[in-house]
């Protein structure tokens, strides 16, 4: 896990100076007779659950809660590239644990901002790797298809493509997009459909919609056109 972490979700700025009092988040100190099992925090009964967690997950110790989601995972993984410290990646952490990824891989350097990720890095497995060459080695002896979501002139709509099962969606930083290592190694690189003056859209932003394109398909069976 990460242990540079924060330990709670950001307190949310107010946006009249402080005026208005502050939204309690979570839940108080268990009331009534306290329940049986070893998934329970006996500190969160007693004190209350403060964290960034749906409620199924309300008093449950951090690690039970972690076991419950490798349980059911999703068969894909995400990537990103970060080689200029892209303040992305926290959003993308935040969305690969929406949608319950695998695993997410920095690729590049290891520090990344983890604002974004709004905790959720604390239950989302996260893994770095140096080089472009040891990312491409690791999926493939894992036997992931790597998938690039990027604008190349020989990139295919995402909206046509059938995604496989076990890949590895991967994403570039924002501006430079992906770098042509990872280019030449995706068995396909895809675009998103846009119709607006922009040539592209955020990075964290076409994680998501890429993400939700791999539930489609494979948790609700739609199959693209």
């Amino acid at each position: 896990m990460n242990d540079d972490a924060p330990s709670e979700a950001p307190t949310p700025a107010e946006p009249d100076g402080g005026k208005t009092a502050a939204v309690e988040v979570g839940v108080g100190p268990w009331e009534g007779e306290w329940p049986e099992g070893a998934h329970w925090d006996p500190d969160l009964l007693a004190d209350g659950d403060r964290r960034n967690v749906v409620d199924k997950y309300r008093y449950w110790k951090h690690e039970a809660i972690v076991a419950d989601l490798d349980s059911k995972r999703h068969d894909f993984h995400i990537a990103i590239e970060n080689w200029q410290h892209d303040l992305n990646i926290g959003t993308v952490v935040r969305t690969a644990n929406a949608f319950l990824a695998k695993e997410v891989h920095i690729i590049g350097r290891r520090r990344w901002n983890r604002r974004g990720a709004m905790v959720t890095d604390r239950y989302q497995h996260v893994r770095h790797h140096p080089t472009v060459e040891d990312f491409v080695a690791w999926a493939q002896g894992e036997g992931l298809a790597i998938i690039g979501i990027d604008i190349f002139p020989d990139s295919v709509p995402l909206e046509s493509y059938d995604l496989p099962r076990n890949c590895v969606l991967v994403f570039g930083q924002e501006g430079p997009g992906l770098t042509p290592e990872v280019h030449e190694a995706a068995v396909a690189t895809l675009s998103i459909e846009q119709y607006g003056s922009t040539r592209s859209i955020n990075a964290a932003s076409a994680a998501a919609i890429a993400m939700h394109a791999w539930i489609r398909r494979h948790n609700f069976g739609q199959r693209v056109m």
